[in-house]
């Protein structure tokens, strides 16, 4: 799916840091592809559950808002789209003190839906950790 953008990475940070300063300083868009974006989020302490790994919330976190930004790169700075649905799939454990990477891949982009899918790496390991299937409510046009 390739669609004209438009927000580059520059406007989604500074969205981001507008509408959503909690997690904005976690996260750095990386490259914008042709169906989507990549996403970064250095991992610290805070990420980190019992046993050292990186939670399941925060991987969960990584690939909500990694397909938000990607579906706002497309549709500009609409902040009431909202997560309508989640499958995640936590398949191996992160890599010790590694930034993650979320590739997130948009299928469908419609008036009301978008549908896509989130791979979640630790940086520099080819095999993913998650993989989130997503679909997000894009609220109508306000005229």
């Amino acid at each position: 799916m390739t669609s004209a953008l438009a927000m580059d990475i520059e406007g989604l940070h500074a969205f981001m840091a507008r509408e959503f300063g909690q997690v904005a300083g976690d996260l750095r868009v990386e490259s914008l592809t042709p169906d989507g974006l990549h996403l970064r989020l250095v991992v610290d302490d805070r990420h980190l559950r019992p046993g050292g790994t990186v939670s399941g919330p925060t991987i969960f976190m990584l690939a909500d808002v990694a397909f938000y930004l990607a579906i706002l790169s497309r549709i500009g700075p609409v902040a009431l789209a909202v997560t309508t649905g989640c499958s995640i799939d936590f398949m191996r454990k992160p890599a010790a003190g590694r930034p993650l990477i979320a590739e997130a891949r948009l299928l469908k982009l419609g008036r009301v839906l978008a549908v896509g899918d989130v791979l979640v790496h630790s940086e520099g390991t080819p095999a993913p950790v998650a993989r989130a299937g997503m679909t997000y409510s894009i609220p109508p046009a306000r005229g």
